[in-house]
């Protein structure tokens, strides 16, 4: 049994669903969302709730049962908060400013590392060392997250690059006389 999938989705306020078919749209303030389950789940609403059951007792509809559930809340978490990454640029001369659509890295390279910011995603540069990534689609958030960061992943001997806000780079001691 599914401990995620037994609990239900309650729905944030200034936030209503509605369910045609196997697709949920989720309205909010900051936008509008779907997700299109499986055959596998059924997906009701009772008020403010939503529930996601399976049907039957096969292996994939127990799987789908709890991703269901999890998508379905991150649709409700994404209309009404949304989701953020942050990430920190350490090393000397390393540094980010956002002109227009596209986001300017000055990264060591011999030129500046120009990342053009998909739609749907909001980009910002509140410090020279600093990146906010915010939207409504957890999976775009973290993926363009992790798109810049893969332009200067940080590394254990001086911790420099991009990381993220919360991680912990795992230092080695450099070469002894």
């Amino acid at each position: 049994m599914s401990r995620i999938g037994k609990k239900p989705v309650e729905l944030p306020s200034g936030v209503t669903a509605s369910v045609s078919g196997q697709t949920v749209e989720v309205k909010g303030p900051k936008g509008t969302r779907s997700f299109t389950a499986t055959d596998d789940v059924t997906i009701t609403i009772d008020g403010n709730v939503v529930n996601v059951t399976p049907r039957g007792t096969s292996k994939r509809a127990r799987q789908q049962w709890g991703m269901s559930r999890t998508m379905v809340e991150n649709l409700a978490t994404g209309v009404s908060t949304g989701f953020k990454k942050e990430l920190e640029i350490s090393g000397v001369g390393y540094r980010a400013q956002m002109q227009g659509n596209v986001l300017k890295l000055a990264l060591g390279y011999s030129h500046d590392v120009n990342f053009e910011v998909p739609e749907g995603v909001t980009v910002t540069a509140p410090k020279q060392t600093e990146i906010v990534v915010e939207g409504i689609d957890q999976q775009l958030v973290g993926q363009v997250a992790a798109n810049i960061r893969e332009w200067r992943k940080p590394e254990p001997y001086k911790g420099k690059g991009i990381k993220y806000k919360d991680e912990y780079i795992f230092r080695k001691e450099g070469k002894k006389k």
